[in-house]
């Protein structure tokens, strides 16, 4: 049963976190506003929380849910600004996010609490209030009848990829693929990180001379973690699955840093042209291109994919898109497989797009505002593969068949776990603020650094979860036989 008790007069202290002397006066109480936040949030609580276990330690009150010796996940959260039960009670999972990165909360472990919200997700989605729920109503009509306008998605680009390259390099393999890799036996699969001990060896980027000794440590878990190995795979597979081979024009929507362009190019001896938004990314992949002597083999266009030119009309042999799809937005589906199927040679075509999906069930066009599409990818709407199956065939009017469906989410919660523990090892504070001075305020750095916590564990649990999946869809032409059987 859920109960409450009160912290001793002189401390209150949490695993990993400094120890808050009650002993001193009192902190002045909160204001009405505040406590009917918390009396609705804790009333939720007490018959939401029926698998695993939650405690809350607040400034006057410690509160108990669930069963701590039950199964499940067990949950310590400490409460630092009265203003985190505000704005929870407004924003729902989008507040709890705020206030996590701002430091208005403090938590022990980020990927039990949303572990635990998954387990009890069925009741815990009235934790949201009334305020909540209209304001995410109305942010989802804005997501699906405005869409991804040019203008919306250049500004959501400039949000989302045209930070310093820095960053990225800070916790992606060396092609920087910014996408779900693929774990092989060779590193132990999908949970290869977690049954053995990564093998000395060398970081993909360098530790800063500013590294601490807690940094070097963490740098030394990230050595040789199979992430670049398990990033070609990736490459590979998607390579194959195009069925492309030398002299082939492979067309690619979403460019990243040019690692698949690349490598089509170099190893399959294709012409690529890609499409991007990114000033950023266009600039990097550019000058690896030049670095590979491909310069003559892969163009890097700053386009949007709605404007591909008309002479690309049937020049393609075949199109592939990693993880871009998620920006294209409900509205825009069937303009977007229009395009390729423009694009595409009539025969012999083929088709290979990778996103992250919604299952079915879950899938709606109007998604609300929530912490990835306000902090990360604005505006951004998960398909569900369905959805892209049903716009790719009417897009085509039937000249695109469905060849093949997979689902690669088991393997992207170690994808996750390796670019977080990437990120704490190499990211230096004094080389960021060199580009965003704002940065060396220490607070606003720890801000920072906490989005990107929050971004790989709040995904993780998602992915290991089933509550978000990553789809890759092979399409064909509608008359092409791909493998010979007579």
């Amino acid at each position: 049963m859920p109960h409450r008790s009160t912290p001793s007069q002189h401390s209150v202290s949490s695993a990993g976190s400094s120890t808050i002397d009650m002993s001193s006066s009192p902190p002045p109480p909160y204001s009405y506003i505040t406590i009917f936040a918390r009396t609705s949030i804790l009333s939720v609580l007490r018959s939401s929380i029926v698998v695993g276990y939650m405690r809350i330690d607040d400034r006057d009150h410690t509160f108990h849910f669930g069963n701590e010796k039950s199964p499940g996940p067990a949950v310590r959260i400490r409460v630092l600004n009265g203003k985190f039960w505000t704005r929870l009670f407004a924003s729902g999972d989008l507040g709890f996010s705020e206030a996590y990165m701002i430091g208005e909360v403090d938590i022990e472990n980020l990927k039990a609490i949303f572990d635990l919200w998954l387990d009890n997700q069925s009741t815990a989605s009235a934790l949201s209030s009334l305020y909540s729920r209209l304001a995410a109503a109305f942010s989802g009509l804005r997501n699906a009848f405005f869409g991804q306008t040019r203008s919306r998605a250049r500004l959501n680009v400039i949000a989302s990829y045209d930070q310093s390259n820095e960053l990225f390099q800070a916790f992606l393999s060396k092609e920087m693929m910014y996408s779900c890799a693929l774990w092989g036996d060779e590193e132990g699969g999908v949970r290869g990180d977690l049954l053995a001990v990564p093998q000395p060896g060398a970081l993909s980027a360098p530790a800063s001379k500013t590294t601490t000794t807690a940094t070097t440590a963490a740098a030394a878990a990230t050595d040789d973690d199979g992430l670049e190995a398990a990033q070609m795979r990736k490459i590979h597979h998607v390579l194959r699955t195009a069925r492309v081979k030398p002299g082939d024009r492979l067309l690619e929507f979403g460019t990243g840093w040019g690692a698949l362009a690349i490598e089509a190019a170099a190893s399959y001896g294709c012409e690529v042209d890609t499409l991007t938004l990114s000033v950023e990314q266009k600039t990097l992949a550019e000058a690896r291109v030049r670095a590979r002597g491909l310069a003559g083999r892969v163009r890097v266009h700053l386009m949007d994919y709605r404007d591909v030119p008309a002479e690309w009309a049937h020049r393609f042999d075949a199109f592939v898109s990693v993880e871009m799809l998620e920006h294209v937005g409900s509205k825009y589906y069937k303009r977007y497989f229009e395009l390729v199927d423009f694009a595409l040679k009539p025969t012999t075509a083929t088709v290979v797009v990778s996103s992250s999906t919604f299952p079915e069930g879950r899938y709606t066009g109007y998604q609300a505002d929530d912490f990835m599409r306000r902090y990360m990818w604005p505006n951004s709407c998960l398909p569900s593969a369905t959805v892209l199956i049903d716009a790719a065939y009417a897009a085509s009017n039937g000249r695109f068949t469905l060849e093949a469906v997979e689902n690669h989410a088991p393997h992207y919660p170690r994808t996750l776990r390796t670019w977080d523990r990437r990120l704490k090892a190499n990211l230096s504070q004094e080389r960021m603020a060199q580009r965003y001075p704002a940065l060396r305020e220490h607070a606003t750095y720890a801000s920072f650094v906490r989005k990107w916590e929050y971004l790989f564990a709040y995904a993780g649990a998602g992915f290991a979860k089933g509550y978000i999946t990553c789809h890759m869809l092979t399409f064909v032409r509608a008359s092409d036989v791909t493998v010979a059987c007579d």
